[in-house]
């Protein structure tokens, strides 16, 4: 995806990020089809009715071969995104919660699977992936609004409409409480007394929950500073430049957890500075 972004003469930052959103665009888009496939194409009710992701759980039970195709596909992504986010991706302000974050995920997903809870994996996992096809798409459109020196309209106004995350706070912070959470803290204690693991996943999901919560902040952060004409134009609100996070575009440099930290307290005092200049 680099030449690509090269052959689209896009300006260097945004050439240093594009191919990792594309990337991220192409695989989210595909797991989050196959998760509609998944839970309205098939004999899955586990959307409609939450609490059916523990009906007749037993330990050793048998893995469905389509889901167990699901968690292949987002265990091996999930694996290689810690790798990613680390050495390979730009660095930003929420990149620390980010590496977070897909510990988390990948430790649900291995413990799932081994203990049997895929059926509300495979919901957790959908009610995920279609708030991020959003951000990665309106992404790309930000990365592309300014190439070849031109100013792109098009692009402005579809990444300006797609900042508007109402699907993320739906998915999120709406639908994951109201049928995961709903389904793992209550309905499952009722359908398997005494389940394995019970506090152990919870808690997980609730880091998880915690998480979410931490970047809608950066949506309504962005929405007033908007509102109060202290942004231009549209930007991802997480993001600083590659230099500051010391990595060069090609993401060569190796991950300095302690050194970005630093640069993330430092960074409000970067900012005002750079108001004043």
């Amino acid at each position: 995806l680099q030449p690509f972004g090269e052959w689209c003469n896009l300006q260097p930052k945004d050439a240093a990020k594009m191919p990792e959103s594309a990337w991220k665009l192409l695989f989210y888009t595909l797991a989050w089809s196959y998760g509609i496939y998944l839970l309205f194409f098939t004999d899955y009710p586990f959307f409609y009715d939450p609490p059916s992701v523990f009906y007749d759980w037993k330990k050793g039970m048998e893995v469905p071969t389509d889901i167990a195709i699901a968690y292949l596909l987002q265990g091996s992504f999930y694996g290689h995104s810690i790798y990613a986010t680390a050495y390979m991706d730009t660095w930003r302000r929420d990149s620390v919660v980010m590496l977070l974050h897909h510990v988390v995920t990948l430790t649900l997903i291995s413990f799932s699977y081994a203990f049997r809870y895929h059926n509300v994996g495979i919901l957790v996992l959908f009610l995920h992936d279609g708030s991020d096809v959003q951000l990665e798409f309106t992404k790309l459109n930000v990365y592309f609004k300014h190439r070849g020196g031109v100013y792109h309209r098009l692009n402005d106004v579809i990444s300006n409409i797609g900042w508007n995350r109402l699907s993320s706070f739906w998915f999120r912070l709406y639908w994951f409480p109201l049928k995961v959470l709903y389904a793992t803290c209550h309905s499952s204690l009722q359908a398997v007394p005494n389940i394995p693991f019970y506090f152990f996943f919870n808690a997980l999901l609730l880091v998880l929950t915690l998480m979410n919560i931490y970047w809608f902040l950066y949506i309504v952060l962005f929405v007033a500073k908007v509102l109060m004409g202290q942004m231009q134009e549209v930007n991802d609100v997480r993001e600083y430049d590659v230099e500051e996070s010391r990595k060069s575009p090609h993401g060569e440099a190796g991950l300095q957890l302690s050194s970005a930290l630093k640069e993330g307290l430092h960074l409000k005092n970067g900012l005002v500075k750079d108001k004043r200049v």
